[in-house]
């Protein structure tokens, strides 16, 4: 750093050496100010592996009985210079005020304290700062040398656990008398594992023994692995919900009817396994049980059931209800269990689910149980059911703020009002009305480096229902295990984001079916809306870069036009009419040189901005999604994700014959439904992730194909359905709208930053690594742009082809932190740009302009995929 740099600008400098001082000072404090003499604090607990590791290493660390006081604060023990704030001399009477609950914890309580501890002069003091330092701090974790040699024990017993049988663990304590503080080396020795020789099985019920041989393949136990008591474990869980998926209730409830025989007479490192399923009494064999009563009771207290209601019975299922407010056929739908029926716990999972997805009731009480006695046949294989509902208030009404991230406003602030109406029909229907403003910042198109006000305000009715709305029954189509369900959306807004304005309007009518935890479909129909901008003879004010190229070809086209400029300056002629006339001016543009010819290319580009940024459009369309989903479900922890939309607009339009539009100055006349265009495209969304654990590391790989492709009435997508590049969830070098593509296109940046396009392919490659559980950092690499399926206009450069697309593409990589905080994570993420496609030809490289302290910076929530 030169001095130069320094003297321009000293704040920036100061502030990072004032915090870096600040920091120095606060991890110079003595982190051993409460350690007795002839103590140690424990700061860390190592781990040598002597030998191979295994994968499992890692959990190790867990079986340790003394771990060092947790860090938070920069990787710094926060909790624990907090104690060490409060004065020593209360300590010994704050932990002890401590143990007394929450509300006996008054200044009578201290003041008995201090005369217990002989501190008649801190009578009356609150000492609120030292009882906030202790609550928030955690006093200093002194080395216990007993609890070493007991943590080593539980390692060596954790690796017998996991199949090394004959692991060796041994310790060392390293001790700094004048720091006070010591450290702990764990040296393992894992030595060679226990294989399973052969695996047997002894199951005497020949009904169970058949379902076991049947799924032989699925067994996670096999010859020639390893001896895990985990596996094991994992193995006796399977067997458990298969017997449980074919009607077996209960089955090892107690957890003693299944268990592995490990014969080690012969040799400990090849041993033959035997996996038993019995029961201690033959006189009770298993039995595959049956659904008998289900009782559903609808009522305000639980004492309502069974002496102040009515019965009535639908299908096999028996309701009792204090009054009609609920029609029966409604809560039978979300029954997925039925009379007779063999028993399954998914389905008893399923209905559970389903009567709280309603959003109507709260479970007072759920039972399932052997039916008891019952004449002189055993009545010990029929399942009784019983579920107790207390309907949720008429109306719910919400009122929050939210702070949120988009990759348009970027940080925002969004207050909102959400009432909620249920049962509007007697049919568990509910109704969503919600009042909502979200308020941000984005890029101004005045000057693009500087943010300004950007807002949008909206009002929305959903009305959902438990079921599909359709005019037949279903349910032989569609099980009730689906849990379908069905929402009629209306909504209105209006927005004030790049530069121009807009009011949007939409409806639509949307189903939803759950095949699984992992699987969804939706469909969604008439999904009409209808977007009309504001301000539109304003463009130009707003976009200065295009008012700056339309000006120089403006001036250029009326020197050898003065005519045309007399015309547009007494106001003869417009805007628009002078552009069209210049574009169909063939003598004009055939006499342009080089630079007057790219001019005129960024000038097409500012009339297809204008025609698209001010467009009037009505989109109605049949929306299809589908999504499988494996993220969060324990049995994947290589999780996959795949998220696929097809969305189809405009053919219901497309019957109306209605006179054309004049069109804009570049794109056609277009046909219109009450003066408004309406538009027809098809358009594909691909959404494709896959996680590969390593430990605890995460690797994801994300691709995103998204293809627009405009027909009939439309020559280009709409800007509402159209792809930009840039954002915290998106190619993170470049902020939205920040001059990324469309293409290598060299087209002026001035007018390339606001174009959107109907192509886009982006993969994010991003490594995660959790430093503790708070903080996360993050490797990553985003690459992308977006095209055109064929150029906008003649020298844009935009169009996508095979043979040149891997060349054209941007490549941002950067790192990031994540900060875990309760049920948030805050993310940071520095990016920085590698390869620029729309730089000239050998300047594209971006390394060698490095800047490490002018990175983009990204603030967002939660993950970015």
């Amino acid at each position: 750093m030169s001095c130069k740099h320094y003297k321009n600008s000293p704040q920036k400098y100061y502030k990072i050496i004032s915090f870096a001082t600040f920091v120095g000072l606060l991890y110079a404090c003595s982190t051993t100010k409460k350690v007795p003499d002839g103590e140690y604090l424990l700061v860390s607990n190592n781990f040598q592996f002597e030998d191979k590791k295994a994968p499992f290493d890692s959990e190790l660390k867990n079986y340790v009985q003394q771990k060092p006081n947790k860090r938070q604060f920069l990787f710094m023990p926060l909790s624990l210079w907090l104690y060490n704030a409060a004065n020593p001399k209360y300590d010994t009477l704050l932990n002890e005020y401590m143990t007394y609950p929450n509300e006996l914890r008054n200044q009578k309580l201290r003041d008995s304290l201090f005369v217990k501890y002989n501190m008649k002069s801190s009578v009356g003091k609150s000492l609120f700062f030292d009882r906030l330092h202790h609550n928030w701090g955690s006093a200093p974790v002194i080395l216990d040398q007993a609890k070493t040699e007991k943590s080593a024990e539980s390692i060596e017993k954790r690796l017998t656990y996991r199949g090394y049988w004959d692991s060796e663990v041994k310790f060392k304590h390293n001790l700094d008398s004048a720091a006070k503080k010591a450290a702990v080396t764990y040296f393992i020795t894992h030595k060679d594992p226990t294989y399973i020789k052969e695996y047997y099985y002894n199951i005497t019920d020949p009904g169970v023994k058949n379902i076991y041989q049947q799924k032989i393949k699925e067994s996670l136990v096999r010859q020639g692995q390893i001896l895990d008591q985990t596996v094991l474990e994992k193995e006796v869980n399977r067997i458990n919900e298969l017997m449980k998926d074919y009607g077996y209730y209960k089955f090892n409830n107690l957890g003693d009817e299944i268990y592995f025989v490990a014969d080690s007479l012969k040799s400990r490192k090849q041993v033959p396994l035997t996996l038993e399923i019995h029961k201690d009494s033959l006189d009770s064999p298993y039995k595959v049980s049956t659904i008998g009563n289900i009782d559903v009771a609808i009522v305000d207290e639980v004492g309502d059931y069974p002496k102040n209601t009515k019965k009535d019975s639908l299908r096999g299922i028996r309701f009792h209800k204090v009054d009609n407010q609920y029609d029966s056929r409604a809560i039978w739908r979300a029954i997925t269990i039925g009379n007779k029926q063999v028993y399954d716990q998914k389905k008893f999972d399923l209905t559970r689910r389903n009567l709280l997805a309603m959003n109507n009731f709260s479970i007072l009480k759920s039972r399932d149980s052997l039916r008891r006695g019952g004449g002189t046949s055993p009545n010990d294989s029929i399942i009784d059911v019983m579920y107790v509902l207390k309907p949720l208030p008429k109306y719910e009404l919400k009122v929050g703020t939210d702070i949120n991230y988009s990759q348009l406003l970027n940080l925002g602030v969004s207050p909102s009002v959400d009432l909620t109406t249920r049962n509007v029909f007697g049919g568990a229907e509910n109704l969503s009305t919600s009042i909502a403003g979200t308020f941000g910042s984005i890029r101004s198109t005045k000057d693009i480096s500087s943010r300004v006000l950007a807002y949008e305000l909206s009002a929305q009715a959903s009305l959902n229902f438990p079921r599909l709305l359709l005019p037949f029954d279903y349910y032989k189509l569609l099980p009730k295990r689906y849990s379908p369900t069905s929402s009629i959306v209306l909504g209105a807004s209006v927005q004030n984001n790049i530069g121009l304005g807009r009011v949007n309007f939409n409806t639509g009518l949307n189903y939803l079916a759950t095949v699984n935890d992992k699987v969804s479909h939706r469909l969604t129909l008439f999904n009409t809306q209808l977007s009309l901008t504001k301000n539109k003879d304003a463009y130009y004010d707003y976009f200065v870069n295009d008012e700056a190229v339309r000006s120089e070809i403006f001036s250029d086209y009326f020197v050898s036009n003065p005519s045309i400029a007399q015309e547009f300056n007494a106001g003869q002629l417009t805007i628009d009419q002078v552009s069209r006339l210049i574009i169909l001016d063939q003598n004009y543009i055939s006499g342009l040189d080089q630079q007057g010819a790219d001019r005129f290319i960024a000038f097409l580009g500012t009339l297809v901005n204008k025609d698209r940024q001010t467009q009037d459009v009505l989109i109605s369309s049949f929306i299809y999604n589908f999504v499988y989903n494996e993220i969060g479900k324990k049995d994947y922890p290589n999780s996959f994700y795949f998220n696929g939309k097809v969305e189809l607009a405009g053919n219901i339009f497309s019957i109306f014959n209605q006179k054309r539009n004049d069109g804009g100055v570049v794109t056609s006349p277009e046909k219109t439904i009450f003066g408004v265009p309406y538009a027809q495209f098809v358009k594909f969304d691909f959404d494709v992730r896959k996680y590969f654990k390593f430990n605890k590391n995460t690797l994801v790989l994300r691709q995103f194909v998204g293809i627009g492709i405009p027909y009939g009435n439309s020559s280009s997508m709409p800007v509402i359905r159209s792809y930009f590049n840039g954002g915290a969830n998106d190619i993170r070098a470049w902020v939205p709208f920040g001059g990324l593509g469309p293409a290598d296109s060299q087209i002026d940046e001035r007018v390339r930053t606001f174009m959107t396009e109907n192509m886009k392919l982006t993969t994010n490659v991003e490594f995660r690594v959790p430093f503790n559980d708070t903080y996360e950092g993050a490797l990553f690499t985003d690459i992308g742009n977006i095209w055109a399926l064929k150029n906008s206009n003649e020298g844009s450069g935009d169009e996508f082809k095979f043979n040149k697309f891997l060349k054209q593409v941007g490549i941002g990589s950067g790192f990031g932190l994540r900060v875990n905080i309760a049920y948030i994570t805050l993310r940071l993420d520095l990016a920085y740009k590698i390869y620029d496609p729309n730089k000239p030809e050998g300047d594209r490289w971006r390394l060698k302009y490095f800047q490490p302290f002018k990175p983009t910076l990204n603030i967002a929530f939660g993950y970015p995929f």
